[in-house]
């Protein structure tokens, strides 16, 4: 429970700055669309109100008080940067507008514990050993708890690092460090607004940072990389949640749409860039069976006419020992030249809310209002798909926010990365821009092209800078052919994941630790 003396204690300075930085710290990601170039800026500075209040030695904030406001300060960036996910359980998941803002609620004071971990930590090493200690500690903390984010709860979204994937010199980190590296830096930045200490150094933290981002926020160059393939990528633009499930268009009268798109764009006479190494359909709304005959003869039948291999997304059903509730499967399903389904994966990070629900004996209350979520479980195997002596490594929508996993299917092989998506489902809001950022920190990290083919947008390629080199306009169906490129070389990510977040996380560990056993020899 709270302590409310501790909370009327609080000076209203400390309140405010608090709730200041979480707001800015909404600012450098999307909100509604792509994000101006003026937004991320504001990383840069975002962190230094909040840095400043567990700092502070002149005011008597205590290790309580200081994770009670770290708490608030999570829960307000989590209602803010995650507010689609009221907009998806309302208009999408037909959850009514109580429970659908109830779950975005429970979301936020559940992950909002992230803050107040920071917080009282940073506060805890400032008390014990020394203001000087904590400056120095607090960008490794900070990434520490993006850590945690990632390992504990599974839900690394909009981590700091993601801000600054547009910058030429930052994103050269992201090969070696990832991007939690990243986010180091930008923590480092925010921490220098308040080095000087005494007058003779008045300016020397601020006049590091502006240096720093000024070299940092220089934009990419236009991509110079000379692609060698071709993939054709769909976009379905299929209606999501309720509607979906009342569609006019039969499932057969969607595949054959689905088809003749498929082999119009690779089929373009007299056009040899057009002959497609890879053809993807995206995550879709629609129930699409793996086992359906007609499904599968849908697929070899466009794989055959194109002489190319075909990834679709389908749903694939295995018996358990209630024949009542069998297991399903998101499912990414693999069709060689020949039209022959050569295999299978099976989603293994499922998306909380939509495709299961999560601690759902938490939510007894909600009663039927959850009944139209997902019933998924998820897979267990990275598998990945070899034609023409390429792998082809595929991830499935959310599973794209994972950057120490999507990694390995760079490490087993894959020389080129596919992500097939349905980002339909967040509608308008920040999300889909959200997760495009993401997917493309995927392609820095681990040098490899990304063919991104999605329902209703964002479907592109990007090159392994991470820049988008062919993308299709949203909500409009159609398809793209579109040039992309094989690579095989592994980077010190790739082969190495988040090491840099694991040294961090040991650091911190340490420092806390000595105060303990500190604490314990004075008393």
């Amino acid at each position: 429970m709270l302590d409310l003396d501790a909370m009327r204690s609080i000076p209203l300075r400390s309140w405010t700055l608090v709730a200041l930085s979480a707001l800015l710290q909404l600012v450098p990601f999307p909100i509604a669309g792509p994000v101006p170039l003026w937004r991320r800026y504001v990383c840069w500075f975002c962190l230094a109100p909040l840095f400043w209040v567990v700092l502070d030695q002149k005011q008597e904030i205590t290790v309580r008080q200081a994770a009670i406001l770290g708490y608030m300060a999570g829960v307000l960036w989590y209602l803010g940067n995650c507010y689609w996910i009221y907009q998806t359980m309302h208009f999408y998941g037909q959850i009514p507008k109580p429970g659908a803002f109830g779950i975005l609620l429970l979301f936020s004071l559940y992950l909002g514990l992230y803050g107040c971990l920071f917080a009282t930590a940073a506060r805890y090493v400032t008390l014990r050993f020394s203001r000087g200690v904590a400056i120095y500690l607090l960008p490794f903390l900070w990434v520490a708890v993006e850590l945690a984010r990632a390992r504990i709860t599974g839900f690394p979204w909009d981590l700091l690092g993601y801000t600054q994937i547009d910058s030429a010199v930052l994103t050269k980190l992201a090969p070696f460090a990832g991007v939690m590296g990243i986010s180091f830096v930008i923590a480092c930045v925010n921490l220098l607004w308040l080095l000087p200490l005494r007058a003779s150094r008045r300016f020397v933290g601020p006049t590091a940072a502006v240096v720093i981002v000024f070299a940092a926020s220089i934009p990419m160059a236009p991509s110079k990389i000379m692609p060698t393939a071709t993939a054709v990528l769909l976009q379905e633009n299929l209606s999501v949640g309720g509607e979906a499930k009342r569609i006019v268009e039969s499932r057969a009268q969607m595949v054959a749409s689905f088809q003749q798109l498929s082999l119009r764009s690779s089929m373009e006479p007299g056009d040899s860039a057009h002959q497609p190494q890879i053809i993807v359909w995206p995550e879709a709304p629609a129930d699409f069976f793996d086992a359906d005959a007609s499904f599968r003869s849908a697929l070899g039948s466009v794989a055959k006419q194109a002489n190319a291999p075909v990834i679709a997304d389908s749903i694939s059903v295995a018996p358990t020992d209630d024949l009542n509730q069998p297991h399903l499967y998101n499912t990414a399903s693999f069709f060689a030249p020949s039209g022959e389904h050569a295999g299978s994966y099976y989603k293994m990070h499922l998306v909380p809310f939509g495709e299961y629900t999560p601690f759902k004996q938490l939510f007894f209350f909600a009663g039927h209002l959850l009944d139209n979520v997902g019933p998924f479980v998820p897979g267990t195997v990275r598998q990945l798909f070899v034609t023409g002596g390429h792998r082809y490594g595929v991830f499935i929508c959310y599973e794209s926010i994972f950057g120490d996993e999507i990694r390995l299917f760079t490490k087993q092989g894959a020389d080129v990365l596919v992500n097939i998506s349905d980002d339909g489902w967040y509608g308008d809001t920040s999300a889909p821009w959200e997760h495009l950022d993401m997917v493309r920190m995927r392609a820095i990290e681990n040098s490899r092209w990304i063919l991104r083919a999605t329902n209703t947008g964002v479907t592109a390629v990007i090159d392994p800078q991470g820049q988008l080199t062919a993308q299709m306009p949203r909500h409009v169906r159609g398809s793209m052919a579109a040039s992309f490129d094989y690579r095989s070389n592994l980077t010190f990510y790739t082969k190495h994941g988040d090491w840099f977040a694991w040294m961090c996380t040991a650091l911190c560990t340490g420092v806390l630790l000595v105060g303990v056993n500190r604490r314990r020899a004075v008393n």
